[in-house]
């Protein structure tokens, strides 16, 4: 039983080692002592763990060997190995593997797949696909082959060296909303019953289902902060709701409230006793944390925004429906709930927020998606831009 550092015992196959990287070790499904090396040591367990549940296989499930099948592989994949990630990356997943990878290799054997199989999987989709679904599916092949490989079920990648050509969607035409775009917007809704969810985006930036998530423990009211460690969305196919953990460990954070923000919330918060509540409510969902590994709860009746009318939160795609309506009144595009997340980003640019500030609040977990696929460049933003420039150059000439 190996120890940390200073002294305290870590567990079976586990320690720590001088430079200060834990250590996890296990025996493979073929005898052979395998180890890995990691920053953290929530990282290290989950490796260990996620190998000792591969290694026995669920009863009337086949076992993990290099003689299974690509779909043996995905559904034990997608199952025990990604199966706490975020609801609308399991879904990703499953709707491009059986839309598109499994009709062409499903049925292999994972070892016989080679670089040419992975091709044909991306270049079936170059006429009716667009360019976004074909990088979906690119990553998809990606990662499960990845961790294949990470479980000595294959020697070799087979998608080193693969491609797709069509380009994604270009970030200018991701919509959001300009200033005079924003208070029309905000005009029209402020008769809507889904307005302070609205306002809510526009002023903290998060993300659809962290804000259906949200629940009460996690505001502090004293420090004026929102949390965010879980998000909450219906299931359309198994008619449930599901909760889980925040996209990436980077989504776990704690956002300072704007005055708006705090008076929405407070506001709610003040008046909830008159709120309609279903016996639904009672309901608790269980996810597990992606940091640590350990199941938390999520009390349905603790969240923050119920509809008026049925006394549930309000679906996924209600908010989008209702959304439309919205712009239609305004008389401006139309445009979905991820836009007003783009738009509190580029109004945080606007204000001069440092970017790196910006990529903690949005929970990013690199500074290139904040800048690149969330900031966008308004006519305005450039206007006054350069009359900076020019104000700051006539100074230096002495004018």
């Amino acid at each position: 039983m190996g120890k940390n550092l200073k002294g305290k015992e870590l567990g079976k196959g586990l320690g720590q080692r001088k430079d200060g990287l834990y250590y996890a070790r296990c025996r493979n499904y073929r005898g052979e002592r395998e180890e890995r090396r990691f920053k953290t040591l929530p990282e290290a367990k989950n490796w260990r763990q996620e190998q000792l549940y591969l290694r026995l296989p669920p009863e009337g499930q086949p076992a993990v060997t290099p003689d299974m099948t690509v779909d043996a592989w995905f559904n034990r994949w997608i199952r025990d190995v990604v199966g706490n990630r975020a609801p609308n990356t399991l879904r990703n997943y499953r709707e491009r593997y059986e839309h598109n990878i499994q009709p062409f290799i499903g049925s292999m054997l994972l070892r016989d797949v080679k670089p040419m199989n992975c091709q044909a999987v991306l270049n079936a989709m170059e006429k009716d696909y667009a360019g976004s679904t074909i990088r979906q599916t690119y990553m998809t092949m990606g990662t499960f082959f990845k961790s294949a490989k990470g479980n000595s079920l294959i020697t070799k990648h087979p998608m080193d060296g693969i491609r797709y050509t069509k380009p994604v969607r270009a970030v200018d035409d991701i919509h959001f909303l300009t200033v005079d775009e924003q208070e029309r917007f905000l005009k029209a809704a402020k008769h809507s019953h889904n307005y302070a969810q609205y306002a809510l985006i526009l002023e903290t930036g998060l993300r659809t289902g962290e804000m259906i998530g949200l629940t009460w423990d996690a505001i502090d009211w004293e420090k004026r902060t929102l949390t965010v460690n879980k998000t909450l969305e219906f299931r359309y196919k198994q008619k449930a709701w599901r909760a889980g953990p925040p996209k990436t460990e980077s989504s776990y954070r704690t956002i300072p409230l704007t005055d708006t923000a705090y008076n929405i919330l407070r506001l709610i918060y003040d008046t909830r006793e008159y709120r309609k509540e279903a016996s639904a409510l009672s309901t608790v969902l269980t996810f597990m944390d992606r940091r640590t590994g350990v199941e938390r709860k999520l009390v349905m009746r603790d969240l923050v925004f119920i509809n008026w009318r049925t006394g549930m939160p309000a679906k996924n795609s209600s908010y989008d429906t209702h959304l439309y309506k919205l712009c239609d009144e305004a008389g401006i595009e139309r445009f979905c709930m991820h836009a007003l997340r783009h738009t509190y980003a580029t109004r945080a640019i606007e204000s001069g927020m440092q970017p790196k500030v910006l990529q903690k609040l949005l929970g990013h977990a690199s500074i290139t998606t904040t800048m690149n696929r969330y900031v966008h460049v308004t006519d305005d933003s450039m206007q006054k831009a350069v009359e900076q420039f020019s104000k700051a150059q006539n100074v230096q000439k002495g004018e």
